[in-house]
């Protein structure tokens, strides 16, 4: 089996500028429910989310297993909830952290152990 190190890369960086995309795109419904279809914020993250595509592509091309890097992309739902925590002041509760340290937990365990 190839190594999954830089396929696991790739997809935390897919992570990163999925939930950024994932923003992105909350920022623009604001401006969708003004009637603003075509606003930047929309056609940015649509833009990301094609890269996250890329990057997905270019993942499986240099030997990634799906079983072990797309966990990995399950990152971005927690970076989504730490940028709606920071950026927008969005409530969030302790046991939020509990959660997130339980996901972070499992995909460390689905890398770490996974066949070499």
């Amino acid at each position: 089996m190839e190594s999954q190190f830089k396929p696991v890369i790739l997809n935390l960086i897919a992570a990163f500028v999925g939930a950024f995309g994932q923003y992105l795109y909350k920022v623009g419904a604001k401006k969708v429910a003004e009637g603003n279809y075509f606003n930047w914020e929309i056609i940015v993250g649509a833009i990301l989310f094609c890269a996250v595509m890329v990057l997905f592509i270019w993942a499986y091309k240099i030997g990634g297993n799906i079983s072990v890097t797309y966990p990995v992309y399950s990152l971005t739902f927690l970076i989504g909830m730490v940028l709606g925590v920071m950026i927008d002041k969005e409530p969030w509760h302790g046991m939020q952290l509990l959660g997130a340290g339980l996901i972070i937990g499992g995909i460390v365990m689905v890398v770490q152990f996974a066949p070499k």
